[in-house]
């Protein structure tokens, strides 16, 4: 594993442990030339998949960009990082499964949607904010509706 800090390609395992639902291994390293330590973590990978994108470009799927989506949408909400570990694992393992190897865009943002929709109501319309390119108040008092008519929760006041 090549460090961060150096770039040297050497790099030690000092640490190894499963995670909670021991979907991931994460390991602690030690660079072999500057001696900084970081942290990797380790995956089951079923297949590649690739993002069909809205334009009809494809890209490789990056777990990371759907976690950064669904942590912005969440910031300074009472849900846990394992919480949102969960999410992210719950929706590339639906990816994974279901046997395709191209998967769109609005596909990832409906099952993103989902699953913030189950955690908490606020960040799910946060990302249905940026998902559905809301541009109106209107726009808000549609999924709000939505919500309570489908008798999901709508966002409380803290």
């Amino acid at each position: 594993m090549r460090c961060p800090f150096c770039g040297n390609p050497d790099s030690q395992v000092k640490d190894s442990r499963p995670n909670e639902e021991g979907s991931a291994i994460r390991r602690r390293r030690a660079c072999l030339s500057c001696g900084q330590r970081f942290t990797t973590v380790e995956r089951v990978q079923l297949r590649e998949l690739v993002v069909v994108k809205q334009d009809g470009r494809r890209a490789p799927f990056e777990r990371e960009k759907i976690t950064r989506s669904i942590r912005i949408a969440l910031r300074k909400r009472p849900v846990s990082e394992e919480q949102v570990e969960q999410i992210v694992t719950g929706i590339v393992r639906h990816l994974e499964a279901s046997g395709e190897t191209e998967v769109a865009t609005t596909r990832i943002g409906e099952l993103a949607m989902d699953a913030l929709k189950e955690v908490d109501s606020v960040g799910y319309v946060r990302f249905a904010s940026v998902y559905r390119d809301f541009r109106e108040a209107r726009d808000f008092s549609e999924i709000l509706t939505l919500m309570e008519t489908s008798g999901a929760r709508a966002p409380q006041k803290d």
